[in-house]
């Protein structure tokens, strides 16, 4: 059993550090509140302009699309763009975003090939998954000049130049695939770990059975101007949606794993008030034995 001072020691431990677990699940409650309505406010806007633009691609031959964005090449180089938090004490969602992009460069994996090859660039938007992967993928170029543009006044500004430059790299053939690697926000205790196709433009699948389909819109001006325009604005709100989503994403999971580290320091408590309270009847009964033997002694004498 131990002494009383150490488990004093340990209760006053605890204490403190469940205040801390407290003080960061209500920081983290606060700031997921502004990242759940910014996102919440995009996502559909979002979605519905990748929708038209998938289903208008549908029908632009292959090869025709003036813009270049969904043209298909043969995959040589890959860009991952890799969102991550900056701090930990989120659970695991750093390493379930790390575990997306193992399983896209290990053997068997979607660019495993194109890795072995030293044809892989990571892009990093957070330290967390820098930090861990750069140990692992040697091979691999790691770009690092946005790990820190997540902060408490991130705007699209703040996305823009890094969505324009992957687009023109994707032009220039830098690149032949750019995916997005994030946490897509669904509630404060549920988040979607994926991979999303950034470059080329993914087309929408043709109904079943239906290979003349085509999508019942008008275009004024034409088809090939609206698209010139319009589909650089799409991408750029795409890219800026991704990490949205992960900032929410970061944010509910801290404020999850606080709460549940509070309530399990509770439970650590109780288990050592009982342990100080058992020390000390058991100190007590010690210290009445020597007395009661002590006084025994002296009635014999």
């Amino acid at each position: 059993m131990a002494n009383l001072k150490e488990v004093r020691d340990r209760i006053q431990s605890v204490n403190s550090t469940q205040q801390i677990t407290k003080a960061m699940k209500l920081v983290a409650a606060s700031k997921l509140r502004r990242a759940q309505q910014a996102i919440t406010q995009l996502r559909p806007y979002s979605e519905k302009l990748n929708s038209i633009l998938s289903n208008i691609m549908l029908t632009i031959e292959e090869g025709a699309d003036e813009s270049g964005y969904s043209n298909e090449r043969q995959i040589n180089k890959v860009c991952l763009v890799v969102i991550s938090s900056n701090r930990g004490l989120c659970g695991a969602y750093n390493s379930n975003v790390i575990k997306q992009v193992i399983g896209l460069l290990e053997e068997g994996g979607k660019y495993h090939k194109q890795y072995e090859a030293g044809n892989v660039s990571m892009l990093f938007i957070g330290k967390k998954a820098y930090d861990i992967l750069k140990k692992t993928y040697t091979k691999a170029t790691l770009i690092t000049d946005y790990l820190e543009i997540v902060g408490k006044n991130f705007s699209s500004q703040d996305s823009m130049p890094i969505a324009e430059m992957l687009m023109q790299q994707y032009l220039d053939t830098d690149y032949d695939a750019i995916d997005i690697v994030y946490a897509k926000f669904r509630n404060a205790a549920m988040q979607e770990f994926e991979v999303e196709q950034f470059l080329p433009i993914a087309k929408a699948e043709a109904p079943e059975g239906q290979e003349d389909f085509s999508v019942d819109f008008i275009f004024e001006p034409p088809k090939e101007d609206l698209l010139e325009y319009l589909t650089p604005t799409i991408l750029k709100t795409q890219f800026h949606k991704t990490i949205l989503d992960s900032n929410a994403s970061e944010h509910g999971a801290r404020m999850t794993a606080m709460d549940k580290a509070s309530e399990n320091a509770d439970e650590l408590l109780r288990e050592l008030k009982i342990n100080y309270n058992k020390a000390r009847q058991e100190a007590i009964t010690t210290e009445l034995g020597e007395i009661v033997g002590g006084a025994a002694a002296l009635e014999s004498q």
